[in-house]
């Protein structure tokens, strides 16, 4: 079947390719000065196992044409350059979780990021053995990359939405049993409590913050009379709450409160700086509870776990203990209704554990 004139063809390439067929398009013509023959100057926009798909690859530039030059971009440099954009406007924290997003996209970096299909995104999801939150991060960032990469034409399509993280929701350490930290642990770090880096640690535990709260949390929010402190930023709506400073940690609060009047955080590094979450986990938390022989698979997410394990233990309430760690989980009418505690029973609760 002759195809129609400025289309394009399909031209068979020869050899011993894995990809014989290509599709291409006419850039323009010359006169050849030795033969003095019109000779035809072509792209090729991709190329395919056979000539059906070659032709399809044709049929698909025609209907949406795009860059081409774009089109054989590779999911690493595609990356490259969505990252140079979205990076100069977001927290380095958000940065950091891109990043390592990225890394476990690894089996992608060389793949032409047009010839990727869900199948691709899929299998490196189901393989490359990261727990559900990850998992969400990854697709997170899939999406991301289509969004710029269709923006900019290097694809016409956006196979993100395909991923299916259904089946590895179960695979979540935060959600498992056993998640807290264990009694011995515990004991552990309170023979080390006059280490003030030991002390976060147990402020973790004893007022169940996420960690990124507690490194954003400023002094003016910190009302050490009445002994509580107001998350104002918070992953959720829920989040956005006053929490009680329990009495066996107390000290601790007010010894960060008063060690650097001129840092305005809570806690922050010896230079007076603010804390950012990441670098607190990689560089304090995790060594710190390698120093007293904790196990190493646990992370701050475990100290909130423990305050909520240990509140449950101590028969709090279940409204009181949302009210107090923040919980997103769903609340029932009566709940609802009861979400103004006065804070003298937040902290009867939290001086039970």
């Amino acid at each position: 079947m002759k195809l129609p004139n400025g289309y394009g063809s399909v031209t068979h390439m020869g050899g011993n390719r894995r990809r014989p067929w290509g599709a291409r398009i006419t850039i323009g013509y010359e006169i050849d000065p030795e033969t003095e023959k019109l000779k035809t100057h072509y792209k090729y926009i991709g190329y395919a196992r056979t000539k059906t798909e070659a032709l399809q690859m044709l049929a698909e530039y025609n209907k949406m044409p795009f860059d081409i030059e774009a089109a054989r971009m590779t999911f690493k440099e595609v990356y490259n350059l969505w990252s140079e954009e979205k990076f100069a406007s977001i927290s380095q924290s958000s940065i950091k979780s891109y990043q390592s997003s990225y890394n476990v996209c690894e089996p992608l970096y060389n793949m032409v990021f047009k010839d990727l299909k869900t199948a691709h995104l899929q299998k490196l999801i189901d393989n490359c053995g990261k727990h559900y939150p990850m998992l969400k991060k990854v697709r997170l960032l899939f999406s991301q990359m289509y969004e710029y990469a269709m923006k900019n034409d290097i694809c016409n399509k956006d196979y993100s939405e395909f991923v299916d993280l259904a089946k590895h929701q179960d695979d979540n350490p935060n959600t498992r049993e056993g998640k807290r930290i264990d009694k011995e642990t515990v004991e552990r770090l309170w023979t080390v409590a006059d280490d003030k880096y030991y002390q976060i640690i147990l402020m973790l535990i004893y007022s169940g913050p996420r960690i990124g709260e507690l490194c954003e949390l400023l002094k003016e929010d910190v009302h050490l009379d009445e002994k509580y402190y107001v998350v104002k930023e918070s992953k959720t709506v829920s989040g956005i709450r006053k929490v009680p400073i329990a009495d066996k940690v107390y000290p601790f609060f007010e010894n960060w409160y008063n060690m650097d009047p001129d840092c305005k955080y809570l806690i922050h590094t010896d230079k007076g700086k603010k804390f950012e979450h990441w670098n607190y986990i990689n560089t304090y938390f995790k060594p710190l509870l390698k120093n007293i022989g904790a196990k190493e698979e646990y992370t701050p997410h475990h100290t909130r776990h423990t305050c909520i394990s240990m509140l449950k233990d101590a028969k709090v309430e279940e409204t009181t203990i949302k009210k107090i760690v923040g919980h997103k989980g769903a609340m029932t009418l009566t709940e609802k209704v009861y979400t103004h505690l006065d804070m003298s029973v937040l902290h009867e609760a939290i001086n039970k554990i």
